[in-house]
C-alpha cells in the first residue's frame, strides 16, 4: 500500500512523466488511480491527495453492496457496466489482495417486532434468520445480480494495486493558469504541480470553491454498525432489505443487513440530511441510531443479538448528493484539464469502477469508452447558478 509523502517541488512541465493529481482518497479516486495505471503503457504519475487517510468516510465505512439492474436510466448504463467491471476486477486482483468480492442472493423481509403469536420463520428464510415476519420474504436479487465487496478493502487495494503516492493533506484551492488547471495548493503551503486535477471530493465536494459555484453537493449522514457473531459460519450469504416498523404508528424503517465472506455482518440505515464536518475523522454516530441497529439486529437473528455477537464497530458516514440526484462525472467547463467525479449518493461504491474508468479515459486518450457519461458531465448545470466558476 501506498504510504504517506510530501510533493515534489518540481514542476509538472519540467517532468517527462505526465502527472495526475486525484484530491480524494476514496473509492472514485482509488479506481480513477487504478484505472490510469492500467489502461496506457505508459501510465502517468499518480499522485493522491488525502484529508485525514485512505477510504476514512463512506469508502470504509458503506456496505459494499452491488446491484446489476437496481438503477434507473439514465444511471443503469453506468451500474451495469461498473457490476461487471467489479467481477472482472475481482479476477485481476485475486493475487494482490482479499477484499470480500462475491456474488449472492438478496431478500427484502418485512419484519414484525410485536408479532401477536409466536410464529416460525418461513421455511423459505435461510435457518440464521430467525425474525418474526410482517409477509412473505421476497427474492429480489441472485448470485447473477447481485454482490458485494467490503469497501474498505477495496479501496486499499486498487490504491496498492495503482502504486499511486499518497499525500496527507487539505485541498485549499486548484491553480489555474489561463484556464488550464496547473496544480494543487493545499492548506499548508505545498503546491503539487499536476499536468491534470481529478476532484474527487465525495461529501466533502461542497467546501470546493471551484465545484460548488456550479453546482450543488448535500450531504446525508448514515448510520452502521458491524458485528461478528460466535459463529460465522452460519450465516450465509444472504443480502437482506428489511421493512422495520417499530412500533404501531412509529415511521417505518429500511435497514440493510449484510453478512460478509470476512465473518462480519454489516447492518446500516437511520440517515438524515445533515452538514458534513470539516475534518472526517471527527464524524461519530448517534447513540439513539446505534441503538435502534442493534434492536434490529436482535430482531433479526438470534446470533446477532447483544452478548451473542462482538461489537467490531459502531459508526457513520456522510453520503454525496447532487442538486438532480445524479453523479457529476467529466471536465469542468472552461478549465482545461480539471475533471470531476462526485455526487454518486448510496451508489459510490457500486459505480466506482465506471467511473474511474470514465475518468482515466477522459484524460488519457479525451473521451469516455466504458460508458456514455455524457448525462454525468457537469456542463448541465451552467447557467442554473450565477457568476463564474471559481477556482
Amino acid at each position: 500500500m501506498a504510504t504517506p509523502s510530501s510533493s515534489s517541488s518540481s514542476s509538472a512541465t519540467a517532468t517527462a512523466t505526465p502527472h495526475v493529481v486525484i484530491c480524494g482518497g476514496g473509492v472514485i479516486g482509488a479506481c480513477t488511480a487504478y484505472f490510469l495505471s492500467t489502461k496506457s503503457s505508459s501510465a502517468p504519475r499518480i499522485t493522491i491527495i488525502e484529508r485525514s487517510s485512505i477510504a476514512c468516510g463512506a469508502s470504509g465505512k458503506a456496505g459494499g453492496f452491488l446491484a446489476f439492474d437496481w438503477c434507473s436510466p439514465p444511471l443503469s448504463d453506468l451500474a451495469r457496466a461498473s457490476f461487471l467491471l467489479h467481477g472482472s476486477l475481482s479476477l485481476a486482483l485475486s493475487g494482490v489482495s482479499a477484499y470480500g468480492y462475491r456474488p449472492l442472493h438478496t431478500i427484502s423481509l418485512p419484519i414484525h417486532p410485536h408479532p401477536p403469536h409466536r410464529q416460525s420463520p418461513p421455511r423459505s428464510l435461510p435457518s440464521w434468520i430467525d425474525a418474526p415476519t410482517a409477509g412473505p420474504p421476497r427474492t429480489i436479487g441472485t448470485p447473477e445480480t447481485t454482490a458485494q465487496v467490503h469497501p474498505y478493502l477495496f479501496t486499499q487495494t486498487l490504491i496498492s494495486a495503482s502504486s499511486a503516492e499518497v499525500v496527507i493533506g487539505e485541498v485549499a484551492r486548484v491553480e489555474v493558469v489561463q484556464d488550464r488547471a496547473t496544480a494543487v495548493v493545499l492548506k499548508d503551503g505545498r503546491e503539487i504541480p499536476a499536468h491534470a486535477v481529478v476532484l474527487a471530493l465525495g461529501p466533502w465536494s461542497s467546501r470546493s470553491p471551484i465545484l460548488s459555484s456550479l453546482f450543488g453537493i448535500s450531504t446525508l449522514k448514515a448510520h452502521s454498525i458491524v458485528l461478528r457473531p460466535r459463529d460465522p459460519n452460519a450465516i450465509s450469504p444472504h443480502a437482506l432489505f428489511l421493512s422495520y416498523q417499530d412500533s404501531p404508528g412509529a415511521p417505518t424503517l429500511d435497514p440493510e443487513v449484510y453478512p460478509r465472506p470476512t465473518g462480519e455482518v454489516y447492518i446500516c440505515g437511520m440517515s438524515q440530511e445533515l452538514e458534513v464536518p470539516e475534518d472526517p475523522s471527527t464524524i461519530e454516530g448517534d447513540p439513539e441510531s446505534i441503538k435502534m441497529l442493534h434492536k434490529i439486529a436482535g430482531k433479526v437473528s438470534s446470533h446477532l443479538k447483544d452478548g451473542e455477537a462482538e461489537v467490531v464497530a459502531e459508526q457513520a458516514c456522510f453520503l454525496p448528493c447532487s442538486d438532480d440526484g445524479l453523479p457529476v462525472i467529466g471536465e469542468m467547463p472552461g478549465i482545461e484539464k480539471c475533471y470531476v467525479a462526485t455526487g454518486h449518493s448510496c451508489w459510490g461504491i457500486l459505480n466506482g469502477p465506471a467511473t474511474g474508468a470514465a475518468v482515466a479515459e477522459l484524460i488519457l486518450e479525451g473521451r469516455s469508452t466504458t460508458v456514455d457519461i455524457t448525462p454525468f458531465s457537469p456542463s448541465r448545470f451552467l447557467g442554473r447558478r450565477k457568476g463564474k466558476v471559481a477556482v
